[in-house]
């Protein structure tokens, strides 16, 4: 294995320092492998990364958790990040940039108006739930899919087991959430209209706003999104389509678009929109927009330039490159590869997600071992790797192709272990962690 000293002695000091190591789930090392994941970077160009150690890899892993959908330090977006930062980045006035950044997501979505800007994906979520209670006056939202770590969203585990379990991660706390919230957020799982239907009649005219994800695992059935979008308006609840995580993946701008054909009142993107720096977006019907003058939504930070200055150039390059087909196909070719070599090598593998952001997982008991044992072992061919890939404008076919050769050896590797017996004798770090848990 080679050297990860400065690496992990990083670990070990922010483990000291800073609760849970990292600022974002995603990216803590016992995701992958603790002892193995080198956790940090000095470096990271195209779709290549450098640690602290000085180890190169290229990247097919998450990719800087789907936010670089370009690719690391895009030159045409620095570009205009680096102008930003040259001209002022903040002032007493404000920037221009955000006026342009709102006619242009209109322009993408013609049945938005107007938008207000925020910069991370989680307060972009909060601010669209702010403003649509404020547009209906109710409390109670009906929601499906992933939404995010804020107060609404987690008063859903309130006095519950898990309610949030079967919406991407298991074992979320709402510790410190006002207990006063419990029954105000009510999930309903996708393609499951009755689910919905009866929380809708079980809240009789209490339901204010509907929140869901566009798709994430699997393609709408027939009339399911029709359905929601005819419910909402039966009852009058803003209908928002968090478009955070699949945004900007499909299509130049919201995947709703080619997904289903129902127009949402609201959506909400971040992640893709600025490849990687801050900026979040809440769209909108103008008559439910102009609710956030009815309450208090304000800060500072919003009004900083680079955040609209990078989503600028970032989304104009996007339609121009027409970033979207190359995410598809580059997606489509490792799912390919995971299937084909899966079968090869005797693995049982479920796969799943959009092509541009799939992911896997082993069908064995010990799954939890072998992805961390097939991490190590991509790590030791020079690549950054786990059961997710977020395909970048960045990946080449070549990159793939080398991937999957090094799939292949790690493959015929976890079925000599699993044969033999002494997968977890192999193990230099540990299994991989599952959900959300607390890190000791």
């Amino acid at each position: 294995m080679h050297s990860l000293l400065k690496s992990l002695r990083m670990q070990a000091r922010a483990k000291k320092r800073i609760p849970g190591m990292t600022q974002l789930l995603s990216k803590r090392p016992d995701m992958f492998s603790e002892g193995v994941w080198p956790g940090y970077f000095t470096k990271a160009k195209g779709a290549e990364v450098w640690d602290l150690d000085g180890n190169k890899y290229v990247d097919m892993s998450i990719s800087g958790v789907g936010a670089n959908v370009l690719g690391y330090a895009d030159p045409d977006v620095d570009a205009a990040v680096q102008k930003a930062i040259t001209d002022g980045t903040s002032c007493s006035l404000n920037c221009p940039e955000e006026v342009e950044l709102a006619e242009l997501l209109s322009e993408l979505h013609p049945w938005a108006e107007m938008a207000r800007f925020a910069r991370t994906g989680g307060e972009s979520m909060a601010v669209a739930v702010r403003i649509a209670r404020a547009h209906t006056g109710k409390d109670k939202i009906a929601f499906c899919g992933y939404h995010g770590w804020h107060d609404w969203y987690l008063a859903a585990n309130l006095g519950t087991e898990n309610a949030l379990g079967e919406h991407l991660l298991s074992g979320l706390s709402p510790l410190g959430v006002p207990k006063g919230l419990t029954g105000t957020a009510l999930p309903f799982r996708y393609n499951y209209l009755e689910e919905l239907e009866n929380i809708v009649a079980e809240n009789k005219g209490e339901i204010g706003v509907i929140v869901m994800e566009p798709i994430r695992d699997a393609e709408p059935v027939s009339g399911f999104v029709e359905g929601v979008r005819s419910i909402a308006d039966d009852i009058g609840a803003v209908f928002i389509v968090d478009e955070i995580s699949a945004g900007f993946r499909l299509v130049t701008g919201g995947a709703h678009m080619v997904v289903h054909s129902v127009v949402p009142d609201m959506a909400v993107f971040s992640k893709a929109l600025g490849n990687g720096y801050p900026i979040g977006a809440v769209i909108g019907k103008a008559d439910i927009m102009q609710a956030a003058q009815d309450t208090f939504i304000s800060s500072t930070c919003w009004t900083e330039r680079i955040g609209p200055a990078a989503a600028l150039a970032t989304i104009r390059k996007h339609r121009e490159k027409n970033v979207s087909e190359h995410l598809s196909r580059i997606g489509n070719l490792v799912r390919e590869g995971w299937e084909m070599l899966s079968e090869k090598h005797g693995l049982g593998l479920s796969v799943g997600g959009l092509s541009p952001m799939s992911h896997f997982g082993f069908l064995h008991p010990d799954n939890l071992a072998m992805k961390a044992y097939f991490i190590e072992l991509m790590l030791q061919q020079g690549f950054l790797a786990s059961n997710l890939f977020y395909s970048m404008h960045a990946h080449t076919e070549e990159n793939v192709s080398a991937y999957h050769s090094a799939i292949d050896e790690s493959f015929n590797e976890i079925r000599r272990s699993i044969d033999k017996g002494d997968l977890n004798e192999k193990l230099l770090g540990k299994p991989a962690a599952k959900g959300f848990q607390r890190l000791t």
